[in-house]
């Protein structure tokens, strides 16, 4: 698979999980999507991601999650997103399975890709 067709299958998967969601009750925004290099380097250096992002390959995104308009801002509160988004496609994984040293991050939605996750 071509990194293109990589981005083009995320993308249809990303709106499958919004519209999971939102059949759920769920209300989305967007986060985070693309990351510019010099954003992820600075994230790296605060401890907050890594130089080398999925978000600058296009294989990653961060969703904002809202239930009665209220933010849920808790790592298990994506949870069942993040069964949801792991059920679509085995290359998908989600940031609330991180594991030290990498900081469990809920609202995390991305396609593996080149040995990062």
């Amino acid at each position: 698979m071509t990194l293109g067709e990589a981005q083009r299958t995320f993308a249809l998967d990303v709106a499958r999980l919004i519209l999971w969601a939102a059949a759920m009750g769920y209300e989305v925004t967007w986060g985070w999507a693309y990351r510019p290099p010099e954003f992820a380097a600075m994230y790296a250096a605060m401890k907050k991601g890594i130089p080398n992002s999925l978000h600058g390959d296009r294989l990653a995104v961060d969703l904002n999650l809202f239930m009665g308009g209220v933010y849920l801002t808790k790592t298990e509160d994506y949870a069942p997103l993040g069964v949801h988004w792991k059920s679509l496609r085995p290359e998908n994984t989600w940031g609330g399975d991180f594991q030290p040293p990498t900081v469990p991050d809920g609202n995390h939605f991305s396609r593996a890709w080149e040995g990062r996750r």
